[in-house]
């Protein structure tokens, strides 16, 4: 029985939070845990619904479910397991504003953003579509006398997805699509701070038919990620988050046998050579600094500025973020929200009090800004030096620490020295030689030329090296096609 469509209007129309279910098996389902936590709108700190913290024993009941639907699913020809595919994105197609002003209300950020979130999510499932293609196998006729060999590809069996809260409508996209089309059957674990668009999600994957335990949804926390890597009848894990949590969990999974693919922080940086496209430039800058509140994995989060680009770009970049409007994300004309907890909005405050105690210099100071109520954070640009806290750790919030260099060949080398992360990094520039250089120097795995959030479309792999991947199959593109699924080579001779 599904319940009322998680929407703006059903929350809307509330007398009080709900309790938010599990769907375990094509059922909604109480959670055998006792604990919830609230879910309050970041902009407005009102309650939106209670999430549950499930156990151990709601885990194991999904995957069971998932065991017993992953048979006729993975034995279900991929043409026919792509119509639920095409079915699925029409479904998401007719909601999509409606998941974009879900998407905007429980994580804070700003309509256009949230927009964009949504068509990217979407981007996957057109990707997905593709699955008899994409499943091919290869042959080879008399590879020796007499005798041929196939590969063909086969299912993993019950994958589990592990998803953050700043991109809670497209990152499970990155997982569930692929992971089904490939005949698996899934479980989601959303973050316990953005639940109600995965919720969302599993309705409409409901309403495109989509038979009953391919998909299920475990709402909760510490404990129940804990279960989904202990659990025996899981197989695989794909998992987005911080780079501490997305080492616990590779090596929790690997230790217990499973696939494991971990996507975890970053510290991405941008170079602005003296001959950047300054009207082009500066506001893309400040897109890839401010935009989604600096909560994005691949925000720019150093500038440096190489030679006479310190006099020339830094004045208009702080023009610019001037007239930046913070504010509720559905509102009109606003392009910041706040950040997704008071914690969080803490921990920035912390981090930039550091910077400046380690040297740094207040370039603009965007804390205690914006409405009274919310957790906001306005604009922040501090000067660093290789030494600051802020030229190494993950903000995850709207700072914009600033290095400056001599050169590209200082620029580069500050990269490298400074960031053991590998998301992305971007370079703004009207030089082909510098972007050459800058393309087979950089120590990233995503990289933008005049883009500063070099974010690969769903046909591409999310390429993050270093500390900010672990595994070697990486989400989306034929990657995450390789990931979901196992291989057979066939060797057979006829007498």
């Amino acid at each position: 029985m599904l319940p009322m469509a998680m929407t703006i209007e059903a929350l809307a129309a509330q007398t009080a939070p709900a309790v938010l279910k599990n769907y375990i098996g094509g059922r909604w389902v109480d959670s055998a845990g006792s604990e919830r936590l609230v879910v309050p709108n970041p902009a407005t700190e009102e309650p939106l619904a209670h999430v549950p913290l499930s156990t151990g024993a709601d885990v194991a009941a999904a995957a069971k479910a998932a065991r017993a639907a992953a048979a006729d699913w993975g034995e279900m020809p991929p043409p026919e397991r792509a119509a639920y595919l095409f079915k699925l994105r029409e479904v998401l197609l007719d909601n999509r504003d409606a998941l974009t002003r879900l998407v905007s209300t429980e994580n804070g950020k700003v309509y256009s953003d949230a927009a964009g979130e949504v068509r990217r999510g979407i981007e996957v499932v057109d990707f997905a579509c593709g699955a008899p293609t994409l499943l091919m196998g290869q042959n080879l006729d008399q590879v020796s006398r007499g005798i041929d060999s196939e590969m063909v590809r086969f299912p993993v069996g019950v994958v589990a997805g592990i998803t953050p809260f700043n991109f809670p409508f497209m990152v499970p996209m990155w997982m569930l699509p692929l992971a089904i089309a490939c005949g698996n059957a899934f479980i989601l674990k959303p973050s316990e701070r953005t639940p109600l668009s995965s919720q969302r999600i599993v309705e409409i994957c409901e309403e495109a038919g989509i038979p009953a335990g391919v998909v299920n949804l475990v709402h909760g926390a510490v404990e129940t990620v804990t279960a989904i890597i202990n659990e025996p009848e899981i197989d695989a894990i794909s998992f987005v988050g911080s780079e501490r949590v997305a080492r616990i969990v590779y090596e929790g999974a690997a230790k217990a046998g499973k696939r494991v693919q971990a996507l975890g922080g970053a510290k991405n940086h941008i170079i602005a050579m003296p001959d950047a496209v300054l009207e082009q430039s500066v506001p893309n800058i400040a897109e890839s600094a401010f935009g989604n509140a600096g909560q994005r994995c691949l925000a720019g989060s150093v500038l440096t500025l190489v030679g006479d680009a310190d006099k020339k770009l830094l004045p208009r970049l702080l023009d610019h973020v001037t007239s930046i409007k913070m504010g509720r994300g559905l509102d009109e004309g606003v392009g910041l929200g706040p950040v997704i907890r008071g914690e969080a909005r803490d921990r920035v405050h912390r981090l930039v009090d550091e910077g400046i105690a380690a040297g740094g210099e207040m370039i603009r100071d965007g804390r205690g800004t914006g409405p009274s109520k919310g957790f906001f954070i306005g604009p922040t640009i501090v000067g660093i030096n290789a030494a600051s806290p802020l030229a190494r750790e993950e903000v995850f919030g709207p700072v914009l620490s600033v290095f400056r260099a001599k050169d590209l060949d200082e620029a580069l080398h500050l990269m490298a020295t400074t960031n053991e992360y590998g998301n992305a990094a971007s370079i703004y520039t009207a030089s082909g030689g510098a972007a050459r250089e800058f393309k087979r120097r950089a120590t990233s795995g995503m990289l933008g030329v005049n883009i500063g959030v070099a974010a690969p479309m769903a046909f591409f792999p999310f390429s993050g090296r270093r500390k900010s991947f672990f595994g070697d199959l990486h989400a989306t593109g034929r990657d995450g096609v390789e990931f979901y699924t196992t291989k057979k080579v066939i060797t057979t001779r006829w007498f």
